[in-house]
């Protein structure tokens, strides 16, 4: 019996089976197509309807919700979900640094996240914005605030991880909120001023203490769906690029604390391990994680929408 083609990365001993894949996409076709007739959407790869009176963007221009925002683009129509990728590190804050080619992390974290958001853009299921789409610095809060001031239905932060010499730790990891960063974050935003409009689509009141309630409701609501991403994005994405054994962890890492975006951060690999370093720095490598996370990303949305077509 003849077996399919697989193709191995240059870099390592990573497998891609190219019909499975097309398989998978075409299952992904009709699951979009499906939901689409039951909630109204345009699929993303049929053209615009005629002019009657309504606005269509296009996919090749990108929204501008403000003058100091970032960009918006991909996606047909404000109704589509809104994905924030988050290139670690930037500017004057590095990262940790290949002892093999001597590229600093933030460069490598702002490759990958190009390639993701060109994927998803070409795609054409979901928006997506870069917090920084060049080498700059910002400082954590305001990484997952630029997510929260979009109304970001998904935050991903790119990482590239390090691990002391011959340790041999290599895979990619995915970090959650913890339980205990959920209540402390709670209590900082409740009597914060600039936490004094809406939580999750709340609007949050002069009492303190109420205030705690509601933003605790919405972390914890996000801190689930999150959860659920990192299962979601293992399973889809495996066939793509390996996983650490204890893939999932759980971290208070101030850049997961926005109360009300379900929100992870993304270690694609190791700088430290020679495998993984070629593999995530290189073009190849790059595409194999964007396509592993675009199929997550669009199955995690059909999932939701079917979740609310069951209420």
């Amino acid at each position: 019996m003849n077996r399919p083609a697989r193709y191995r990365n240059a870099h390592s001993n990573y497998l891609l089976d190219p019909d499975g894949v097309v398989a998978a996409d075409r299952h992904m076709d009709f699951l979009w197509a499906l939901l689409a007739s039951l909630f109204g959407l345009s699929p993303p790869d049929t053209p615009p309807p005629a002019d009657n009176g309504s606005i269509t963007i296009s996919l090749d221009q990108p929204e501008t919700p403000g003058p100091n925002s970032p960009r918006i683009m991909g996606g047909r129509g404000a109704n589509r979900p809104l994905v924030v990728l988050d290139a670690g590190h930037g500017g004057k804050d590095p990262g940790a640094r290949s002892p093999f080619s001597g590229r600093p992390e933030k460069d490598v974290t702002l490759a990958i996240a190009r390639a993701i958001r060109d994927e998803l853009v070409a795609s054409g299921r979901v928006r997506v914005a870069l917090t920084r789409d060049d080498d700059r610095f910002l400082v954590l809060r305001d990484r997952y605030g630029i997510a929260r001031q979009l109304g970001a239905d998904l935050f991903i932060s790119v990482h590239a991880d390090a691990a002391p010499h011959n340790d041999g730790a290599r895979g990619a990891t995915i970090y959650t909120l913890s339980e205990v960063a959920s209540d402390r974050e709670a209590a900082l935003l409740a009597v914060q001023e600039n936490a004094s409009d809406k939580i999750g689509g709340a609007a949050l009141s002069e009492d303190a203490g109420v205030n705690r309630i509601l933003i605790d409701l919405a972390q914890r609501e996000s801190m689930n769906i999150s959860a659920d991403f990192a299962s979601l994005l293992r399973r889809e994405a495996s066939a793509f690029f390996p996983f650490r054994p204890e893939y999932h962890r759980f971290a208070s890492l101030i850049v997961l604390k926005a109360p009300d975006v379900p929100s992870i951060l993304f270690e694609t690999g190791y700088l430290t391990n020679a495998v993984d370093a070629a593999y995530i720095q290189s073009d190849e490598g790059r595409k194999q994680i964007a396509l592993g996370m675009r199929r997550a990303i669009e199955a995690h949305f059909a999932r939701r929408l079917i979740n609310v077509a069951r209420r």
